[in-house]
């Protein structure tokens, strides 16, 4: 590992441990500023039927990385009870517990599923570069994008190659696009915890 690559993977350790640490009510605003941030994300959307496409995804991912998989997937447990309880936090403002039963719940769970991956893979140092943080971020999209599909076949009887064309297909680009982005806030976010050296 060059000087470089193991000054990012010393950075990306630096944050995640400040992010994971500290006293629990540190923990709770965290947790709440999670929330807010992926309610946020799910506000921006482009509307489609029967899934829209926000920017929900983009969130999960984001949070996992930063948050680690403990925390992160907290996070992501707390806003899905949220949009359970009725507040509008899901995609275009929804909420309410009858979206766990719908057409979109298997996306919804899969936000979890997503986080504690990413967040897992970030701890280890999997994220430390541009091109392996891009890899990991596709692969927690997919971890959203699988049991989402799955669930649209079986709790609408559209069969898969429909669920496939209707739940899967329109989201490939913006799983690509979202997940660059995400990498590249990753890698921003790192340069930002960098601590500064002075070289003789």
């Amino acid at each position: 590992m060059n000087s470089a690559a193991a000054e990012t993977s010393a950075s990306l350790g630096t944050a995640i441990a400040w992010l994971r640490g500290g006293s629990w009510g540190r923990r709770s605003f965290l947790v709440l500023a999670g929330t807010l941030f992926l309610a946020t994300s799910s506000w921006i959307e482009v509307p489609m039927v029967p899934v829209p496409m926000t920017m929900q995804t983009f969130g999960m991912v984001v949070i996992g990385a930063l948050y680690g998989w403990r925390l992160g997937g907290a996070t992501v447990v707390a806003y899905l009870l949220q949009g359970a309880m009725g507040l509008p936090v899901l995609a275009g403002g929804a909420a309410g517990v009858h979206h766990f039963f719908g057409p979109t719940a298997g996306y919804l769970f899969g936000f979890a599923v997503a986080a504690v991956i990413v967040g897992w893979l970030a701890e280890r140092g999997v994220t430390r570069s541009p091109l392996l943080s891009f890899a990991v971020m596709m692969l927690g999209h997919a971890a959203i994008l699988a049991p989402g599909v799955a669930w649209l076949a079986a709790a609408t009887g559209m069969g898969w190659s429909q669920a496939m064309a209707v739940g899967l297909t329109p989201f490939l680009l913006g799983m690509v696009l979202k997940s660059a982005l995400a990498a590249a806030c990753l890698q921003a976010a790192q340069r930002y915890r960098r601590p500064t050296t002075t070289r003789p």
